[in-house]
């Protein structure tokens, strides 16, 4: 009964990925897209971290293709951010999951980081945007959120109890 209840609660994480694209696409004044938060990258670190046998890189590079089609990037551009993102975060699955918050705001700024350089990089390489290294403020936005995003999605979790 429990492994049914838990499968039937599923659609919940599906559900805060759709919330995530959303607001990954939805307008924003000029001068605050800059900071906008990598809101699906912080949902799949979420739920990479604490449901690792459900959420993978297989489920990373399908909404990164679906962020890539909803936002006209390069086809694969956000598959391969997102996917990278997801590797770096199960690979540091256990340790991340035994540091305090602020440690983990920490590695978390890295990862994202790290993910926005490449993804300045594929800008670069496909002459889409100018470089700048205005575009990791969104890492460091999105590691100031994560613990209140950690906050809200586990207490979500123990209320729908889905693991």
């Amino acid at each position: 009964m429990v492994g049914a209840t838990a499968s039937r609660n599923g659609w919940i994480v599906w559900l805060t990925f759709v919330v995530g694209i959303l607001l990954s696409v939805s307008p924003l004044p000029i001068f605050m897209e800059i900071l906008r938060p990598l809101w699906l990258a912080l949902l799949l670190t979420f739920w990479a971290l604490y449901m690792p046998h459900t959420v993978g890189m297989v489920t990373a590079f399908c909404l990164g293709l679906a962020e890539d089609v909803l936002q006209g990037d390069l086809l694969g551009q956000n598959a391969l951010i997102l996917t990278l993102i997801t590797f770096l975060v199960l690979s540091l699955q256990q340790r991340l999951r035994m540091f305090p918050m602020w440690q983990q705001c920490l590695v978390i700024l890295v990862i994202f980081g790290l993910a926005q350089l490449v993804q300045l990089w594929l800008s670069a390489l496909t002459g889409n945007r100018q470089p700048t290294l205005a575009l990791v403020l969104p890492a460091l936005v999105s590691a100031l959120l994560w613990p209140w995003v950690s906050f809200a999605l586990r207490g979500l979790r123990r209320r729908y109890k889905i693991n």
